[in-house]
């Protein structure tokens, strides 16, 4: 048998964990021609099909299969052995990859970030922003950012950023024709922004006051996708958008936006960094973990 290069098993095990060629190909940054004539390499040295293709999907064959079950315990010890040689660094270097859904990208990630990658050159960031709740470890990600503690035992929680609130907010033009809600039951009838999520479900508005709690699906006319998308169609006057406050901060300093309802609307938990409970992790990791405590005190 012909020798089998170490790389293009990894690339194999990268495909299988994408879900295909095109998305291993992005996380690797080359063309998706790059990964379907290294995988023709690879089976052509061992004389075996890993990989049954359609138009649609790749999945392992048996074989496939048989080598995936042995090949990923063996990659995770080659990472951890790169990780302890790393360690040994006096300057963190190497990529930091982190998941996160867009709003903690926006208004805290981003920032940090970019003030992390000025203090430490030598390491590349790669944010991966998604509202799907992700397993980090199997795609390939250091640390994840996600709303609250909701995380899984094995997963060490940091807090990233401040307490968060939810802003009901709408322009004073919409306002001078509507009328202003004052509690979350006027919401009835008015014209509001709904946003739904990628799985499908509708975004629930909920409130709380004095022990006294609400939550509604609220009705509309545009429904949309993201805090950006509500942002401006409330600024333009389509109705009462229901976004973290972050987003709406400025425009309501300036006059732009009215803020509704705020004796109605309670601090919710920060967002949290979170990575694996491993013995092992990066320089740079590390180094970003000390960054975020040092930027929360």
């Amino acid at each position: 048998m012909p020798p089998v290069r170490l790389d293009h098993l990894e690339t194999f095990a990268l495909i299988v964990r994408s879900g295909g060629f095109r998305a291993a190909a992005t996380e690797r940054g080359v063309s998706s021609s790059v990964m379907s004539q290294t995988m023709t390499t690879l089976e052509q040295a061992l004389g075996l099909r890993l990989l049954n293709r359609t138009t649609r999907s790749i999945a392992p064959t048996e074989a496939g299969a048989r080598l995936l079950d042995r090949l990923g315990p063996a990659l995770d010890d080659i990472r951890l052995a790169l990780v302890e040689l790393d360690q040994l660094r006096e300057t963190p270097s190497g990529t930091l990859r982190i998941n996160a859904p867009g709003p903690a990208v926006d208004h805290v990630l981003c920032p940090l970030a970019f003030a992390f990658m000025e203090t430490y050159p030598e390491v590349r960031v790669e944010i991966v922003s998604d509202a799907a709740i992700v397993d980090i470890v199997s795609q390939g990600f250091d640390a994840g950012v996600r709303f609250g503690r909701q995380l899984a035992e094995d997963m060490i929680a940091v807090p990233l950023g401040p307490p968060l609130r939810y802003a009901i907010v709408a322009s004073p033009d919409y306002l001078r024709d509507r009328g202003r809600p004052e509690t979350p039951g006027d919401l009835i009838g008015h014209n509001c922004i709904r946003r739904r999520y990628p799985g499908g479900a509708l975004a629930a508005w909920a409130f709380a006051k004095e022990g006294d709690t609400v939550e509604l699906v609220p009705e509309g006319r545009l429904t949309l996708s993201s805090a950006h998308q509500e942002l401006q169609a409330a600024l333009a006057g389509q109705g009462i958008a229901h976004v973290l406050e972050d987003y709406a901060r400025a425009p309501i300093a300036e006059g732009r936006l009215v803020d509704l309802l705020t004796d109605w609307s309670p601090t919710l938990p920060s967002w949290f960094l979170y990575y694996p409970n491993r013995r092992h992790s990066s320089a740079a990791m590390r180094a970003f973990l000390d960054f975020v405590r040092r930027s929360a005190r």
